[in-house]
C-alpha cells in the first residue's frame, strides 16, 4: 500500500518509466502465453521456444532494475529513518513497486491473449489471431499463471538485490583518497566475444533437426548459433565499462583543454554506470546488423514471424531505454558537481560541448566495434 501511495505523488516522468516497464512486461507475458498455447496445440518440442523468450525477459528485467535505481522515492533522505523508512525499507518499496508494474503488464498480456485468441468475445478484433495462438486447445490455467509470475518475481528480486544496502569499510584517516581504478573486465570480455564467434562459426552448419525452433515459425536454426550470440552479447556487456573508461583516457591525451579534460573525467567516473548498458546496446545492434546481412537479400520467405518481430522489438526497446535511464542516473549523480561548476563561473556552453564530446567519443569507439562483430557473426552464416 505504501508503494501505491508513493506512486500517486510521483513525477509524470517517473510514472512514464514505470508504464514503459509495464508495457515491456505485457509484451514478454504475451510471448510466454503464445509459447504455452503453441505447446498445447503442438505437443513435443515446443518447450524449447521458451529459450527464445528468455532473451526479451532478461532485457525487460534489466530495464526494470534500471528504472528502480532512478526512482526518487527510493533514495535515502534525511528524516526518513526516524519514521521507519530506512535503507532496507526503501529497498523493499522499490522491489514492491517493480513487482506492481510487472504484474500490471502481465495482467494486460493475459487479457490481450484471451481476447485475440477468441476466449473473450464482445470486443473489437476478438479472435483475430486464433490460428496463431492455438485457439480450440485449452490452456492450463496453472501453467499460464506460473509463466506470468516469472517476470514480476524475477524483476522484483533483481531490483531488491541491486538496491540492497551495502556496508562500506571505513578508510583510515591517513590514507589519501584514490582516483578511480579502471574496470577490469576487458580481458574477460574479449575472451567471451572470441569464444562466442568461434562457437557460432563451428556450429553454423548444423542440421535442422538439431536446432532450436524460431518463435512464430516452424523452421529451426542451429542451437550453437544462439549460444554463440549469447556469449558474444555477454562479452560486450562485460567489456563495456572498460571500453568506456578507455574513451575517457583517450580524450585526455596530448595536453587536453578544459572541455576534453572535463569530458574525459566524466567518462572515467561514470564508466561502470553507463558502460554495461552501452555494451548491451552494442550487442543488440550487432545482432540486428548480422540478421539484416543474413536475410536482407533473400527473395524467399524469411524465418521470422510476427512473434519474432515482437521479441526483437522488446529487446531493442528495453536495451535502448536502459541506456537512456542509466544516462539520466549519471546526470543526476553529478548534479552537485555541475552546480558547483556553474557557481564558479563555468559557462553552460562548456558543459554542452563536454556532453557532445563524450557522445562523439563513445560513438567513435563502439560503432566500428559493433559493425566488426556483426560482420564476423554473419560471415559463417552467409558463407
Amino acid at each position: 500500500m505504501l508503494a501505491l501511495r508513493l506512486a500517486r505523488g510521483t513525477h509524470p516522468l517517473v510514472l512514464l518509466r514505470r508504464l514503459l516497464v509495464a508495457a515491456a512486461s505485457a509484451g514478454v507475458g504475451f510471448l510466454l502465453l503464445c509459447t504455452l498455447g503453441h505447446a498445447a496445440a503442438h505437443p513435443g518440442g515446443s518447450p524449447l521456444r521458451l529459450l527464445w523468450c528468455a532473451v526479451p525477459l532478461a532485457a525487460t528485467v534489466h530495464f526494470a532494475v534500471a528504472v528502480a535505481r532512478t526512482d526518487p522515492s527510493t533514495r535515502p533522505r534525511p528524516g526518513l529513518s526516524a519514521v521507519g523508512l530506512g535503507p532496507g525499507r526503501l529497498t523493499a518499496i522499490a522491489a514492491a513497486s517493480t513487482a506492481v508494474a510487472c504484474t500490471l503488464g502481465s495482467l494486460v498480456a493475459l487479457l490481450m491473449y484471451l481476447h485475440l485468441r477468441g476466449d473473450i468475445t464482445g470486443l473489437p478484433f476478438d479472435g483475430a489471431a486464433s490460428e496463431l495462438l492455438g485457439a480450440g486447445h485449452p490452456v492450463p490455467p496453472a501453467a499460464a499463471l506460473t509463466l506470468l509470475a516469472v517476470l514480476p518475481l524475477t524483476a522484483s528480486a533483481a531490483a531488491g538485490l541491486a538496491l540492497r544496502p551495502r556496508k562500506e569499510a571505513p578508510r583510515p584517516a591517513e590514507e589519501p583518497e584514490r582516483p578511480p581504478t579502471a574496470p577490469g573486465g576487458l580481458p574477460w570480455g574479449i575472451s567471451l566475444v572470441t569464444a562466442g564467434l568461434a562457437i557460432e562459426t563451428y556450429t553454423s552448419r548444423g542440421t535442422p533437426g538439431s536446432g532450436l525452433p524460431m518463435p512464430g515459425h516452424p523452421d529451426s536454426s542451429p542451437a550453437g548459433v544462439l549460444a554463440g550470440w549469447v556469449l558474444t552479447a555477454v562479452g560486450l556487456a562485460v567489456a563495456g565499462p572498460a571500453l568506456t573508461h578507455l574513451c575517457g583516457r583517450l580524450l585526455q591525451l596530448a595536453r587536453p583543454g578544459a572541455t576534453r579534460l572535463l569530458a574525459g573525467r566524466v567518462l572515467m567516473e561514470e564508466a561502470r554506470r553507463i558502460g554495461r548498458p552501452l555494451g548491451v546496446v552494442c550487442a543488440v545492434a550487432s545482432g540486428t546488423v548480422a540478421a539484416a546481412a543474413l536475410y536482407g537479400d533473400e527473395a524467399g520467405p524469411h524465418p521470422f514471424g510476427p512473434l519474432t518481430g515482437l521479441g526483437a522489438a522488446l529487446v531493442t526497446g528495453c536495451t535502448v531505454a536502459t541506456l537512456l535511464t542509466a544516462a539520466l542516473e549519471s546526470r543526476h549523480a553529478r548534479g552537485e558537481t555541475t552546480g558547483a561548476l556553474l557557481r564558479l563561473g563555468a559557462p553552460a556552453k562548456l558543459l554542452r560541448a563536454s556532453a557532445a564530446l563524450r557522445a562523439a567519443a563513445l560513438l567513435a569507439v563502439f560503432a566500428p566495434l559493433t559493425w566488426a562483430i556483426a560482420e564476423l557473426a554473419a560471415l559463417p552464416l552467409t558463407g
